[in-house]
């Protein structure tokens, strides 16, 4: 990049890095959704606040039955990347 390329782009540098940093956000949420110890984790947190009150049955059922089809299709993407 030159010098003139530099000045006249200078503006557009904070748009740069936020849309670095979005991208970077992005791959971290998404890794976050593939982690079978996220979605454990968040399995135990459901069944404390559960325990504690902050959630009803009918509430923690719900959450439960999503994190473990969430956890299958971790699972099961898993054994496919396994068999190539």
């Amino acid at each position: 990049m030159g010098l003139l390329t530099g000045v006249l782009l200078l503006p557009l540098a904070p748009l740069r890095g936020t849309t670095w940093l979005a991208d970077r956000l992005a791959a971290y949420a998404e890794a976050q959704v593939d982690d079978e110890h996220a979605v454990r984790r968040l399995l135990l947190e459901a069944e404390a606040a559960l325990d504690a009150g902050e959630l009803s049955e009918d509430e923690y059922d719900r959450v439960e039955d999503e994190l473990l089809d969430r956890l299958d299709r971790i699972r099961s993407n898993a054994a496919v990347e396994g068999t190539r």
